[in-house]
């Protein structure tokens, strides 16, 4: 149960800072308006910092499917404990894209391009191409799990019985690590890097009462929910083929 509610808090509060600095910067009426991509990137890594600090004690903060995956293959996430960390991840992000919601309402409103408004929500390439924008997931969920499984090492020790995620990294390097990829590796896609990140809070753009929403572009969910799982599996076989020195 610890394992649920630290994700599910931990989630929320990671989408409702996150895609609350999407609608800050791209919704009309704010005070954040037309911030520009570094106030997006450096607004997610602080995210990351929020929601790893506040929850590590409960579940570890994963705070993604990816991470879930890549510490499942890495042997250090027991299967029965999967179930839990997924349920709270898309619950978590379902709550945090509805708050951001009730949070912007009146510049929901006030916002008259649609395009904007399903960005507050999930990720859009800018150049749409599928296979290529998969293959940018792909390689941001690498390295966002790479660095998960070799900067904690430490905490992945056999005799360590710390519960493991973004937190046994350490707060500052992760945060960092996915402001780097945002600023580095966000531009074609936007990054999602997270199934749950885009997944939810795209089902959550679906069903709520945004006015004048546009469709939720449900041909294009595939890519930000397969590609960061393919990334987190390539990164935990080469984690595991190429041990750190002890």
């Amino acid at each position: 149960m610890n394992e649920f509610i630290g994700e599910l808090i931990g989630t929320a509060l990671l989408i409702l800072l996150g895609d609350g600095v999407v609608a800050n910067v791209v919704l009309k009426g704010t005070k954040g308006h037309a911030g520009g991509w570094i106030v997006i990137a450096a607004g997610w890594g602080v995210a990351v910092y929020v929601a790893a600090a506040t929850v590590a004690p409960l579940s570890g903060a994963h705070l993604n499917p990816a991470v879930t995956l890549g510490l499942l293959i890495f042997g250090k996430l027991a299967p029965a404990l999967v179930a839990p960390y997924l349920a709270g991840q898309c619950l978590g992000a379902f709550v945090g894209a509805t708050l951001v919601f009730l949070t912007y309402r009146l510049q929901f409103a006030a916002t008259d391009d649609s395009g904007a408004k399903l960005a507050v929500f999930c990720t859009g390439p800018e150049i749409r191409s599928p296979i290529w924008n998969w293959l940018c997931e792909v390689v941001g969920t690498f390295v966002l799990i790479l660095a998960v499984l070799w900067m904690a090492p430490a905490a992945l020790s056999a005799e360590s019985t710390a519960k493991l995620g973004l937190g046994a990294v350490g707060l500052l390097p992760v945060s960092l690590v996915v402001c780097g990829i945002g600023l580095s590796l966000g531009g074609p896609t936007g990054y999602a890097i997270n199934p749950a990140r885009d997944l939810m809070p795209r089902l959550a753009h679906a069903v709520l009462p945004i006015p004048g929403k546009r469709d939720s572009d449900w041909g294009y969910a595939w890519v930000p929910v397969t590609g960061p799982l393919v990334g987190a599996v390539l990164a935990a076989v080469l984690a595991l083929s190429v041990p750190l020195p002890s």
